[in-house]
């Protein structure tokens, strides 16, 4: 029986019990928020979407990028450093790297529950795409909602300026709401994840996706 790249991806994704773990404290978070799991699982599976007959389907659309500023409420930033930009809310607090957790985050003035995060990890320089993680999005958006006690709201796939995002949204039975893209460019996966209380998803959403449509691991 052949066995997918999803299938071994998740498999390895399973054993780990940190990775793309629902918010349940503050301890918790920063090691449940460690992405060095998923690089592992990636890099893991590199070697096979290598091999004949492994041909990974990607969208051959282009996406375009979200601009738009929903009149205030986003603003650009832009990390010649990191060589990432993307739009974050306007007026939140800025946040440098936690080791272990994040490498940027945007947090709400008032709820810390409502916060932005992007981390990276770098992987083997042979993993170009975060196809490899597999390329039935649905399939890896179940699994991934599974590990985290989620209901899978949305998975989808999109190519924008060449790079391949998966995008996933989550409704954990913690009473969080998250939307969660993973890509790889540059030997690194990026993931971004935007986080709010299940209460607050339907004034935060239109503003989550756009910032989510905005990134790109590069200026």
């Amino acid at each position: 029986m052949k066995l997918s790249l999803a299938t071994v991806g998740i498999c390895a994704l399973a054993g780990s019990a940190n990775a793309f773990s629902g918010m349940k404290s503050n301890t918790d978070i920063s090691r449940r928020e460690s992405f060095a799991n998923v690089a592992s699982i990636i890099g893991g599976v590199a070697g096979i979407a290598s091999l004949p007959g492994q041909a990974l389907a990607m969208p051959t659309d282009e996406t375009p990028r979200v601009i738009s500023r929903l009149g205030g409420l986003l603003e650009r930033y832009g990390d010649t450093q990191r060589g990432l930009s993307l739009l974050v809310p306007s007026g939140w607090n800025k946040f440098e790297g936690e080791v272990g957790a994040y490498d940027l985050k945007w947090q709400d003035l008032v709820d810390p529950k409502e916060n932005v995060k992007i981390s990276s990890t770098p992987v083997k320089s042979t993993t170009t795409s975060v196809a490899a993680l597999g390329d039935d999005v649905q399939e890896i958006g179940q699994k991934l909602a599974a590990k985290r006690d989620a209901k899978l709201v949305k998975a989808e796939e999109r190519l924008t300026d060449g790079i391949l995002f998966y995008v996933f949204e989550f409704a954990i039975n913690d009473g969080t709401h998250q939307l969660l893209s993973l890509s790889v460019y540059k030997g690194k996966i990026w993931s971004l994840d935007c986080n709010t209380t299940e209460k607050r998803w339907g004034k935060r959403e239109e503003m989550y996706y756009n910032v989510v449509g905005s990134f790109l691991p590069k200026l």
